[in-house]
């Protein structure tokens, strides 16, 4: 004796999805953070000492080197050549090995001027470069 259903049509598939178990999770996360929420509230009230101290501002020394259209370099504002280069780079990085160099070039200038700068910068002990550029 067989059982089945009274139509003798193929069985048509389920065409609902099974939303139980994503209820039950979603409660289960609900209740959770009902719970811990107002753990994250509550904070321990402590009267704390005041004092005063000076910031701290040891900021390493920046090096400003501009390249104007023409090819002239300036040191913080302050014409140099191009062969005293290496030797006020060496200099800087023996007194603070992590000096900076800012660059700021003309867009019109060498770039051959600008990687040669670059280069004794790198080989004499400078390595944090970085690029000044403006905003448009």
């Amino acid at each position: 004796m067989a059982f089945g259903s009274f139509n003798q049509g193929p069985a048509a598939p389920m065409a609902e999805p099974n939303t139980t178990p994503l209820v039950d999770v979603m409660l289960v996360l609900l209740v959770v953070f009902i719970i811990t929420t107002p753990l994250l509230t509550n904070a321990v009230k402590v009267d704390l000492p005041r004092a005063q101290a000076a910031q701290n501002q040891d900021k390493p020394e920046q090096i400003r080197l501009a390249v104007d259209a023409v090819g002239k370099l300036f040191w913080n504002d302050q014409p140099v050549a191009e062969a005293e280069l290496p030797a006020r780079f060496a200099a800087a990085a023996n007194v603070n090995p992590e000096v900076e160099l800012h660059l700021s070039a003309d867009k019109a200038v060498r770039y051959e001027t600008v990687a040669k700068t670059l280069a004794a910068a790198q080989s004499n002990g400078v390595g944090k470069i970085g690029f000044v550029t403006t905003a448009p």
